[in-house]
């Protein structure tokens, strides 16, 4: 064996371990600085969901030590529930009034603030502040404005001779009501996001349409709505989640009533879960609304992003 060729036969153990003892050395800073995160995931998200799933193929009270396995009953007994049916529309009508309306007036918000206007940094803070607000503080807010007998909107309906709708006891004025205060809380959020994506337009797009005669409609419609479809895949999915998992609107303004007319499927697992107590029962309706929420998720991004360009 040549002189090379030994030395070669050295030098590639070592290599091997230096590479070996880069690669542990990697794997522990991953550990160390990821290890907490998953463990909280772990320990909050992923245990209480299998926990759940194994809840709702039990016959259990919330604080009963007795549990009696039922196998599929509850989802039986929940699909076989005449009110299961209005439930679900109930959830996808609020789901869709507060996610197109979010989206539309969002971006109408948007394109407003992306012009040069004064007192355009307040105006952006004054609409954003009440997505950080309290969902509860924001119902009990909004329950004194409704308010037929006393509330500003009845003030102001009655100057010009217009009766106030019985907005907490008449349907559908209800559920017209939420979906009001939701479009109120979230605008902010879909501007700021849309704001965001129209300042990373390139302005010599715009300038491009603008010389081959676009007009401002066109321009939006062919150039700038096409290039912010990241924005809009987001917001679709994000608005749509928080739309199905929507809880302290309802229980502060309308407690599901009248007759059940503003109950959805969160509210629902509430109800059976924490007033009724029966915690098997809840289960089944919170793994109905978590497969509901998987399937949305993936049958947006399979047939939604296809439309989505990314630049």
């Amino acid at each position: 064996m040549s002189s090379q060729a030994l030395g070669r036969a050295f030098v590639a153990p070592e290599r091997r371990a230096a590479r070996k003892k880069k690669m542990w050395r990697s794997l522990g800073v991953f550990a160390l600085l990821a290890g907490p995160n998953l463990a909280l995931l772990l320990i909050f998200t992923y245990r209480p969901m299998f926990m759940s799933f194994y809840y709702s193929l039990l016959n259990w009270n919330v604080g009963s030590d007795a549990a009696q396995f039922v196998g599929a009953a509850n989802y039986v007994e929940w699909f076989s529930d005449p009110a299961s049916g209005q439930i679900v529309i109930t959830t996808a009508l609020y789901a869709i009034g507060t996610v197109v309306g979010s989206m539309t007036l969002g971006l109408a918000l948007a394109l407003a603030l992306n012009r040069k206007l004064v007192g355009r940094g307040i105006v952006r803070t004054v609409t954003f502040a009440p997505y950080v607000l309290s969902g509860i503080a924001v119902g009990f807010l909004w329950m004194y404005i409704f308010n037929p007998n006393i509330g500003l909107l009845a003030t102001v309906l009655g100057w010009f001779g217009v009766p106030s709708p019985q907005w907490f006891t008449q349907e559908p004025w209800p559920l017209l009501m939420l979906i009001i205060v939701t479009l109120w809380k979230h605008i902010g959020y879909v501007a700021l996001i849309y704001l965001a994506g129209l300042q990373s337009v390139p302005q010599d797009l715009r300038d491009a349409a603008s010389l081959d005669g676009a007009g401002a409609w066109r321009t939006l419609r062919a150039i700038v709505l096409p290039l912010l479809g990241p924005v809009t895949f987001f917001l679709l999915i994000t608005l749509t989640l928080s739309a199905l998992q929507s809880f302290d609107l309802i229980r502060s303004m309308t407690n599901g009533g009248p007759l059940g007319s503003t109950k959805t499927l969160m509210y629902q697992v509430y109800v059976e879960g924490f007033q009724i107590g029966r915690g098997g029962y809840g289960s089944a309706v919170a793994t109905i609304l978590f497969v509901l929420l998987l399937l949305v998720t993936l049958i947006q991004m399979k047939f939604v992003e296809r439309k989505v360009h990314y630049r």
